[in-house]
């Protein structure tokens, strides 16, 4: 069996109570910018950043771009001012805040054994923090990056989403290029992990202490206790338990705001000959798949949901979109013109699921192929599709 492990960091694999660290950190910070901004105003202003990238729900911006556009703006100071005396804090101020923490041998332990045995690994934190910072913290707890090869470790650069937005573990599954196999979830806080990873249909293992109590309504599938109990627990376990469904709707919509979001982070900063370039003569190039995502997605995925709501038991045809390939020259596109086009299609569905009511996911229809299907079984066709063509833009990207 190979796991695909999405592992929570503080109080996870390092001993951190964010309680504790939050304000000690952020006084740190503004005790660094004193001299150019008032330390009040700078936490204000950090604050309401904050906040908006926790509320954001949309793959149109990144966690940091929605910070920048609450933070810098409240400032009679220019970013390229400001910018260096941030960096210089993450540099030389930041790793004397390790004090607060305390790492954990057993989750060294266990990282080393996961690779070992070939399972993916992702540190799942969340990104509320730069990179800068997220990698002190995972060389306090022991697993410095550049020795451990993690596919993915969320930051504010990158990602679009937080927790507890079921978004943020699909886009990490995104960025990993959405494996096939089973799939865990480790973390410590039943809203942020445990909820989330429930919503998006993946199973969690809870880093509780044996009297810690669930909140209503979170009863993901998982095991719990320490982070040093985690080997042995997924050794006794069936592989069927890992196995993810993600049909359910809170799964469907995660997935289809956080497709558009793993795509824009794969696909960034590609020279323009890998758009084209193509790993054998019958398969298609990045920008093939780009266009072919977009049109499917204007063209068949947003008309069906009209289709749903404005008929009675409406026929769904199966339609042939492959030959839009060849028909529509998607080969002379520009691919990131393709890609912007498929977000901004993508967020017209996302405004379209956003008005759904649960009678109009259950409303039936009759697919050429599948015979009867309901809305949500349709949406969830579209969303497999989408993860068909996110793994093969994955494995090219791979080489």
């Amino acid at each position: 069996m190979t796991l695909t492990l999405l592992l929570d960091l503080d109080d996870t694999l390092l001993d951190s109570d964010m309680n504790d660290f939050i304000p000690v950190y952020f006084h740190a910070l503004g005790k660094e910018m004193q001299g150019y901004i008032e330390p009040e105003k700078m936490l204000k202003y950090l604050m309401l950043g904050t906040e908006a990238m926790i509320a954001n729900d949309s793959p149109k911006q990144t966690l940091e771009e929605r910070f920048n556009a609450k933070f810098y703006p409240k400032f009679d100071m220019r970013r390229d001012t400001l910018d260096p005396i941030i960096a210089r804090f993450y540099e030389e101020t930041f790793p004397s805040l390790a004090y607060l923490t305390k790492a954990r041998p057993e989750a060294v332990d266990f990282v080393e054994w996961a690779f070992s045995q070939g399972h993916r690994v992702a540190v799942s934190t969340n990104p509320l923090f730069p990179y800068a910072a997220i990698e002190h913290r995972l060389r306090w707890a022991g697993l410095a990056p550049e020795k451990y090869p993690f596919e993915v470790v969320s930051s504010f650069e990158h990602f679009h989403f937080s927790k507890p937005n079921p978004a943020y573990f699909a886009e990490v599954l995104g960025r990993m290029g959405w494996p096939e196999g089973p799939v865990l979830v480790v973390g410590d806080d039943p809203e942020r992990d445990l909820r989330a990873a429930q919503e998006l249909g993946v199973a969690a293992y809870w880093i509780a202490d044996d009297d810690a109590i669930l909140p209503e309504g979170v009863n993901p599938r998982l095991g719990r206790g320490k982070i040093g109990e985690l080997r042995g627990w997924i050794e006794a376990q069936d592989e069927k338990i890992f196995a993810p469904s993600y049909q359910a709707k809170t799964a469907i919509v995660a997935t289809a705001k956080a497709i558009p979001a793993a795509l824009k982070g794969l696909l960034s900063d590609l020279p323009a000959s890998a758009w084209t370039e193509s790993p054998h003569p019958e398969e298609w190039s990045l920008v093939e798949i780009i266009s072919h995502l977009r049109d499917v997605e204007r063209e068949v995925n947003l008309p069906r949901i009209q289709t749903f709501l404005n008929e009675e038991n409406p026929f769904i045809t199966a339609d042939d979109t492959d030959m839009w390939v060849s028909e529509r020259a998607y080969a002379k596109e520009n691919g990131e013109g393709a890609l912007l086009g498929f977000v901004n299609a993508r967020l017209e569905t996302l405004d379209a699921l956003k008005k759904l009511n649960d009678e109009d996911w259950q409303r039936a229809g009759r697919h050429a192929i599948f015979g009867p299907i309901t809305m949500q079984e349709q949406l969830g066709f579209v969303v497999e599709h989408d993860r068909v063509h996110l793994r093969q833009i994955y494995k090219q990207l791979k080489g």
